[in-house]
């Protein structure tokens, strides 16, 4: 029989969507489950963009478009995107549209390391697993960089310029974070770049698809910090400001790269859907009420989740300055019922209390000294947040020996 490569073996994952599925077969079970592991808006997505795709689909825009996008949408996301940062110079050209931001993860990897090169990735642990699966995918090594809670989910900037060395290519930054929600500030991007100015052969992937949902002050990009534009990989999306998720548009910027970007499109996608392309115009520029109430919300959402987690038993958790998830440190409620680690204490909550999170492991190894931690997806609403932190607390409270 023939084989699959060792590539396609050792392939990871999303986690998320593992757990959704298992939780998705217990509810076909009949079993009633809270569930906070899926990192999506559940608004639907603002009433003229969903006109605007009714709109393109009668219209009989159905086909293909060019690989980078069309024109329109890439000008509206250059501006937006420029705006949004104290207003750099990028340009329609340096503007790449993806079905969704995730791929060009993959794209940046591969446009800027050689496959058994030795070539290293540094990129935050704990962090969206498809960077780990995605550098290993493209024959890179990944150095993780590891984000502390004393510091607010945060790195020390020494331990970056620790980790650079002559193979270090591409260093990936997300901010707002998932899975922690943490912040990177001006201050510490100002001292990462000028830590990179040291090497001018590593790039820079800013993942800032949560920037509109930063919540401690205004938004700001390290392509703002003299000298890092050029060298920065802006990649953005429609997913998380207007709900769009499966709509699944991407737009990334650098001036170098966009073409490079425009090839990897036309060797694996050949476009993004025309039709989502249209609705993400109208999303960038339409009325921007329902993406400000929708950042409203999550902010409420915030201020609850962490006051109840607070609350409960053996948990403590700090408040994130951005994204919709918070990262409770569960170490004490795993000593109280007996579980080995945060993982056993998720599936003892899942199926003994019915609600359904996701563990430290599931976004890379285990910080060593940082404890147990979950993740929380506040994405949902105030009553259902209600129900799963009480479910939660009864069961840390029943199983305490």
């Amino acid at each position: 029989m023939s084989e699959i490569s060792r590539r396609a073996r050792e392939l990871g994952t999303e986690n998320a969507f593992v757990v959704l599925a298992e939780v998705n077969a217990l509810v076909r079970q009949g079993k009633d489950i809270v569930s906070f592991c899926i990192g999506q808006p559940d608004f639907p997505a603002p009433p003229n963009v969903q006109d605007a795709g009714v709109r393109a689909i009668r219209e009989g825009k159905h086909g293909y478009t060019p690989s980078a996008g069309i024109d329109e949408l890439r000008q509206a996301a250059a501006a937006y995107l420029a705006k949004m940062r104290g207003g750099l110079p990028i340009r329609p050209e340096d503007v790449v549209v993806g079905a969704g931001a995730k791929p060009f993860i993959a794209y940046a990897i591969l446009s800027t390391t050689d496959h058994g090169a030795g070539d290293e990735v540094i990129y935050p642990n704990p962090g969206f697993p498809i960077y780990e699966s995605q550098i290993l995918a493209c024959g890179a090594k990944p150095v993780p960089v590891h984000l502390r809670e004393a510091r607010g989910f945060s790195f020390d900037p020494a331990e970056l310029g620790k980790l650079i060395t002559p193979k270090t290519k591409l260093v990936i930054l997300n901010y707002p974070h998932n899975p922690t929600g943490g912040l990177l500030s001006r201050a510490e991007l100002e001292a990462i770049a000028a830590i990179l100015e040291r090497h001018p052969q590593v790039w820079v992937y800013a993942d800032e698809i949560y920037g509109r949902l930063a919540y401690a002050g205004e938004f700001f990009s390290i392509a703002q910090v003299p000298g890092m534009y050029e060298r920065t990989i802006i990649s953005d999306g429609a997913s998380k400001t207007w709900a769009m998720t499966g709509w699944r548009i991407g737009f990334t910027s650098n001036p170098a790269l966009a073409p490079v970007f425009t090839r990897w499109i036309t060797n694996t996608d050949s476009c993004a859907s025309q039709i989502s392309q249209w609705a993400a115009l109208a999303a960038i520029t339409g009325p921007q009420d329902a993406a400000e109430a929708m950042r409203a919300s999550f902010l409420e959402r915030r201020d609850l989740i962490v006051g109840l987690l607070d609350d409960v038993p053996g948990v403590s958790c700090q408040v994130p300055g951005g994204a919709f998830y918070v990262w409770p440190n569960v170490t004490e409620a795993c000593r109280r019922v007996g579980a080995a680690d945060s993982e056993a204490f998720r599936k003892r909550l899942l199926h003994e209390a019915g609600v359904a999170v996701l563990a430290d492991i599931h976004f890379g190894a285990r910080v060593p000294g940082e404890g147990q931690h979950l993740r929380f997806s506040y994405a949902a609403s105030k009553d259902v947040i209600e129900r799963g932190v009480a479910r939660m607390a009864a069961f840390i409270r029943k199983g305490t020996r």
